[in-house]
């Protein structure tokens, strides 16, 4: 059969013509993001500086010296929070594993442990974090026990592991349920027992898929580690609350907040990122046929 005049130029035409129109999208989207963008920020710092309260603000909040004054004494106890925040997030991947096991088993012998798990959660999900924080910090030192820990930061430590235990078992354990159960049945099918199944089959393909919700707790957490300045603790938080309140002046708590952002802004990126992964691969199983 003889082949059309043209035709081995015809297609790699038609593709170059298709790239270039994207090109040309892509471009036009990018100007479009960068004039809208422009213009509403713009717009919202010109409806800011020229409010009448706006020199009053700039002097209590954006006092340069002030920041470059309190930063050293802020770091100092921003390493405080990082160092909690590491211990507590490997106690909660711990514990909120065990409990999400524990959710999840179905042997008739294993019920008290299950109905433990299920009140575990429910209690320390419905309480309000600062609140489990300040009845753990204040509650376990009135029992006047001297086995318990009487440290505020361990005292804080551990009342955010509990909250953050009853959220991140959820999460394990929602991961757990999408993971069809003739996966285990076949896992034991090879041979495997029940513990080695969820270990090699199971909790692999569970992990992978709460990647992004894991992350995003630990976000919250991050941030939430300054509740155990109620406590006594000198952490960043607390460092900057106390510079403020012996200056009136709120910068101090401006540079918390930018150390902050300093560790949630990539953890956040990191999260768009195995989500923006995860669906593309979803759509790729999708639209690949296999015979």
């Amino acid at each position: 059969m003889t082949e059309p005049a043209g035709g081995a130029d015809t297609v790699p035409g038609r593709r170059e013509v298709r790239e270039a129109a994207k090109r040309r999208r892509a471009r036009r989207g990018v100007l479009v993001s960068a004039v809208s963008s422009v213009l509403v920020l713009g717009g919202l710092a010109a409806f800011i500086v020229t409010r009448p309260g706006w020199e009053n603000v700039k002097a209590t909040f954006f006092d340069w010296d002030a920041f470059k004054e309190a930063f050293p004494g802020v770091l100092d106890g921003f390493w405080i929070d990082i160092k909690l925040f590491v211990i507590v997030e490997i106690a909660v991947l711990i514990l909120g594993l065990v409990i999400a096991l524990s959710r999840t088993s179905t042997a008739p012998a294993l019920f008290p442990l299950r109905a433990l798990a299920i009140a575990f959660t429910d209690i320390f999900r419905g309480v309000p974090t600062i609140l489990i924080v300040y009845l753990v910090g204040f509650g376990v030192p009135a029992l006047e026990d001297p086995s318990l820990p009487s440290d505020p930061l361990v005292l804080g430590g551990i009342g955010l592991a509990l909250s953050y235990s009853a959220y991140v078992a959820e999460v394990y354990r929602a991961g757990i349920l999408t993971v069809h159960k003739s996966q285990q049945q076949a896992a034991m099918a090879l041979g495997l027992t029940r513990i080695q199944s969820l270990r090699f089959v199971i909790l692999p393909q569970a992990i992978r898929a709460i990647r992004a919700p894991l992350l995003n707790d630990f976000i919250s957490l991050q941030k939430d580690v300054a509740l155990v300045s109620i406590l006594g603790p000198q952490e960043a938080f607390r460092v900057a609350q106390i510079d403020a309140s012996s200056t009136f002046n709120y910068t101090p708590l401006l540079a918390a907040a930018f150390l902050y952002l300093c560790v949630t802004f990539p953890l956040a990126r990191i999260v768009d990122r195995m989500q923006l992964g995860d669906s593309r691969g979803q759509r790729s199983r999708l639209f690949t046929w296999r015979p």
